[in-house]
């Protein structure tokens, strides 16, 4: 195989891989990158992990076609070094490749493997329904609700983001069994059905290629140009996520999700209206002084007021307090601070409604402005603890 590509598209794309090739595997050739020619005019690059795969072409200038899997790290790494233009890459007989840069002395040469050994990736049966998203919708979905997934691997069913499909609603809702997220959005003139369960690792790579995708295209001159979409396809056990010239497939996870709206309270009647900027800077203060171990800060209500306290036998103790719109009866409650700053960081809105039954009941925190007719419905559900 002999080729020239721009390094500036080689780099990019090689950055992208390195999120999916498997570094600890037992199988060599999952922590290489697969190096193909694909017809006279393109490079086609693929990684994997039997899991999850990512596959991508760039233009090229090819001399000599063929193939060859070579070591993720250690491509990025070289092909970062490279002075900017022309990179020529040239393969031996036996796997060895060599990374020259045009008009400069500057060489790479990289120990690499057949192209023939990398294993074949997943591809969608003929026919299999597809969906189109906006970027930006499934950016939202990820954005606030990913941090309730539970990073346990041995709990599928939770080390997972289910995302949903409905008719004129997508939706996406994550849970680690203490709290739980579930954002709905409405795609007008849609109508479509699927669910799937994507695993943790997924959902961090459509993350990064989503963040990607919407500042490529924030950055466009070209007035006219639409919003990005990815094209959503579920086919058998798997899905593809196609966008921005990558093709993004995962398997996805083959198991029961919770009953999620059976663990949303229904009866919540004492509700508080907070600063949201204001509270996250109390419970950002005062769980400083909470017990590493549980990160517990009590919630005392009282009329126009929350006092926002912590206890800690080894270091001492934290107090806060902030005005409030509440004029239910004086109650405390625990919660574990984390959970309540990763949904206020999540939402932008300059209040949260917090809807409480009891002291040993779940919260439930909402945008404070959000109505029943929104087209964004957003609620975290975070569970009491003692304190």
């Amino acid at each position: 195989m002999e080729l020239t590509v721009a390094k500036k598209d080689l780099l990019k794309i090689v950055a992208r891989m390195q999120g999916v090739a498997e570094r600890k595997s037992t199988m060599p050739v999952l922590a290489n990158v697969l190096l193909a020619v694909d017809g006279p005019n393109a490079l086609r690059l693929a990684a994997t992990d039997l899991y999850l795969s990512l596959l991508g072409r760039v233009p090229a200038d090819v001399s000599k076609n063929g193939s060859v899997a070579v070591s993720a790290k250690d491509l990025f790494e070289r092909v970062k070094m490279m002075p900017d233009g022309p990179v020529v890459i040239a393969t031996q007989d036996n796997a060895t490749t060599t990374l020259k840069a045009s008009g400069s002395a500057r060489r790479y040469t990289l120990r690499g493997m057949p192209g023939d050994d990398f294993p074949p990736l997943p591809q969608p049966a003929e026919g299999s329904p597809t969906l189109a998203l906006d970027v930006e919708v499934l950016s939202e979905l990820i954005q606030k609700t990913h941090f309730s997934i539970s990073t346990d691997e041995t709990r599928a069913h939770l080390n997972s983001a289910l995302f949903e499909w409905d008719g004129d609603v997508v939706r996406m809702v994550t849970t680690d069994g203490h709290r739980l997220s579930k954002v709905d959005v409405k795609v007008s003139g849609r109508q479509a059905s699927a669910t799937m369960l994507i695993p943790l690792k997924a959902i961090h790579e459509l993350r990064r290629l989503c963040d990607e995708m919407l500042a490529e295209g924030a950055s466009s001159t070209d007035g006219e140009r639409k919003k990005p979409e990815l094209l959503i396809t579920q086919s058998g056990s798997s899905a593809f996520f196609q966008g921005a010239g990558m093709t993004f497939s995962v398997k996805l996870v083959d198991a029961q999700f919770p009953p999620y709206s059976q663990v949303i309270p229904q009866g919540a009647d004492k509700v508080v209206r907070a600063p949201r900027t204001a509270f996250a800077d109390a419970l950002k203060a005062v769980s400083v002084a909470a017990s590493e171990r549980t990160g517990g800060v009590k919630l005392s209500l009282s009329k126009g007021s929350m006092r926002i306290t912590s206890e800690s036998p080894e270091s001492g103790d934290g107090f806060d307090e902030i005005p409030v719109e509440y004029a239910g009866p004086n109650m405390s409650i625990g919660f574990n601070a984390k959970y309540f700053l990763d949904v206020l960081a999540s939402v932008t809105d300059e209040e949260v409604a917090i809807s409480l039954s009891g002291e040993l009941d779940p919260a439930v925190l909402r945008p404070a402005g959000a109505t029943t007719t929104s087209d964004r419905q957003f609620l975290a559900v975070v569970m009491p603890m003692r304190i």
